[in-house]
């Protein structure tokens, strides 16, 4: 969401929408800086002078300079243009995509763009894993896409589907739906997303089911039930997100607090720039990295304090993140301080975490 209120304010005539990224090495990198080369794009070829890039991004830093929720704007290199924003406009996305809820992930950034995909995957049809990955592939493509503003076409893949099968094709379809029939559909969907679209395609039926961390599937899945769990847990204990207007940021200063607003700010510049390469896996471990983000903030700063009504919620005990020792105490860590700003944290979380796993197909259990 950052990087589009910075499309916003450049409003420049070519658009800015998917050329962000990290901050560029030599420049002061936090999770609240984030880069752009638009320069080199508006300056058309100009390698110097007046019309260079550098020239260029340096109009455009001024220009931000200008907005309260920029805290600097600068030019590095030969003209990208570097952004941080304050902690509180980073702070303020807990508020933000919560309220989004579904559409927390959508952009303009593919606006005028068309593509065709495919309605459904069909797995159990496959005639071996290379052609079950491309069906993932190009169904969430289309779902990634269509959120990032193009035009999606669906088209019903029954004429293949119908094709009667020879011996060889059973055979061969027989290790998809069997790993399917073994795993589950969800888990051998995700394993397929997070393959690159070459080299070789398989998946380990057995190592797509494992109900631990060291899954990659299972742990983005578990940070989304751990997130529910945790709003349950506070509902219970008669808490709540509070009023948004509210809503105070400064309350969410701490490094892995920021750290995971940094990755919730992404969302919609990850789900863009996946659909613009056609790479679905570059999506699926973005959300790794959320869920592993996640995890570390509520080891660092639980919202509901470990111990705390965790009885009959599965998670008591467990060792995994979230129920360990918790953070040093601040004084005004109270129902009326930091916790309702931590569970609009947690909200967050888990709606971009939800929106995630719906653009992979892959079902998001409140309880796991």
């Amino acid at each position: 969401m950052i990087t589009g209120d910075l499309d916003r304010a450049l409003a420049t005539t070519v658009t800015s929408a998917g050329t962000w990224r990290s901050a560029p090495a030599g420049t002061a990198r936090g999770p609240r800086t984030y880069a752009t080369t638009i320069a080199f794009r508006l300056a058309d070829g100009h390698i110097g002078g007046p019309g260079g890039p550098r020239a260029v991004a340096a109009g455009l830093a001024a220009r931000l300079r200008g907005l309260s929720w920029v805290e600097a704007a600068t030019v590095a290199g030969e003209g990208y243009l570097v952004v941080t924003v304050t902690a509180d406009a980073l702070a303020c996305l807990a508020v933000r995509i919560t309220e989004a809820g579904s559409a927390c992930d959508h952009s303009s950034a593919l606006a005028g763009t068309g593509l065709t995909a495919p309605a459904a995957v069909g797995l159990a049809s496959a005639r071996n894993w290379e052609e079950a990955r491309q069906r993932v592939h190009a169904v969430v493509t289309g779902r990634l896409a269509g959120a990032a503003g193009a035009h999606v076409q669906t088209q019903d893949d029954a004429e293949r589907i119908a094709v009667p099968d020879s011996p060889a094709r059973v055979r061969a379809t027989s290790v998809v739906a069997e790993a399917t029939a073994y795993a589950g559909a969800d888990a051998v969907t995700d394993a397929l997303a997070r393959l690159p679209p070459r080299g070789p395609a398989r998946v380990d039926a057995h190592v797509a089911a494992a109900h631990h961390l060291g899954n990659p599937a299972y742990a983005v899945r578990y940070a989304h039930a751990h997130a529910a769990s945790t709003l349950r847990q506070a509902a219970d204990l008669g808490l709540g997100l509070g009023e948004a207007a509210r809503f105070q940021p400064r309350l969410l200063t701490h490094p892995s607090e920021q750290a995971l607003l940094h990755e919730l700010s992404w969302l919609p510049e990850r789900v863009a720039g996946a659909a613009r390469r056609r790479r679905p896996d570059a999506f699926a471990h973005y959300l790794e990295g959320l869920a592993g983000a996640y995890f570390d903030c509520q080891e660092a700063c639980p919202a509901v304090p470990p111990g705390t009504g965790l009885s009959g919620t599965g998670l008591s005990g467990t060792g995994l993140p979230g129920t360990g020792p918790p953070a040093t105490a601040r004084p005004e860590e109270s129902a009326t301080g930091a916790g309702p700003a931590r569970l609009w944290l947690v909200a967050a979380a888990r709606t971009a975490l939800r929106a995630g796993l719906d653009r992979l197909g892959v079902a998001a259990p409140d309880r796991l």
